[in-house]
């Protein structure tokens, strides 16, 4: 959670630890782009970002296999799949839009499979005036992985899980930039990561900022 993530970067810092936390999608080329054709206002002034995200519920087999049951037991994982896939999504948009400054959210049991929540809803606001809104659905009767930010002068809309195609409108034309999947998908981050520790390069995920990670999710599930 928030206070202990934040202790973890108190005594990193205190002891002179270089600590890094794993969100290994800003290194790769795919986000990368993305950030780039924000960054050139490609689409104009970003407005708003809208991420959902749903899967179908577990199934009685799954949930008789440890891979899958440590997931859903809060006193295990803290929490359900939103804990587990979420981080790697909000991530991103710290990653492309910066501080936040306000959060809210919602989190339920639907289905009552497990403990866990299963159905979660977020909104930020970030400083410089974009908003945010996401949605987690662990139970209904479709998959959907899409996040779509949307600007003045058009929209960028992909997958997070399946990084390989950015649809891009602008101006009402739409095209797209195919990317091919990465043979090991950490490899950049880790690569980032070796030329921290050798004093080559600036920290890629700073303790700082995996706090304020775990503080936006928080808020979010709070009941």
């Amino acid at each position: 959670n928030y206070s202990q993530a934040m202790n973890m970067a108190a005594l990193a810092a205190e002891k002179n630890i270089k600590m890094v936390v794993a969100h290994y999608r800003r290194e790769q080329p795919f986000f990368k782009k993305i950030k780039e054709l924000i960054d050139e206002k490609t689409i104009g002034e970003i407005r708003v970002a809208n991420l959902t995200y749903y899967r179908n519920p577990f199934s009685k087999e799954d949930l008789s296999t440890a891979r899958n049951t440590w997931r859903v037991d809060p006193d295990i994982a803290g929490g359900g799949i939103f804990h587990d896939l979420a981080p790697h999504q909000l991530d991103l948009m710290l990653y492309l839009f910066g501080a936040v400054e306000k959060v809210n959210g919602m989190a339920t049991n639907q289905a009552k499979q497990y403990k866990a929540d299963d159905m979660v809803t977020g909104s930020m606001l970030f400083k410089n005036g974009i908003t945010f809104n996401g949605t987690w659905c662990f139970n209904c009767s479709v998959y959907k992985d899409n996040c779509e930010i949307i600007g003045t002068d058009g929209k960028i809309s992909f997958n997070v899980f399946d990084n390989r195609i950015i649809e891009l409108t602008v101006n009402g034309n739409t095209s797209e930039i195919v990317f091919e999947r990465l043979q090991h998908v950490q490899q950049p981050m880790i690569a980032k990561t070796v030329q921290y520790f050798l004093g080559n390069a600036e920290n890629p995920g700073t303790a700082a900022n995996g706090a304020e990670l775990m503080r936006l999710m928080g808020e979010m599930v709070k009941k």
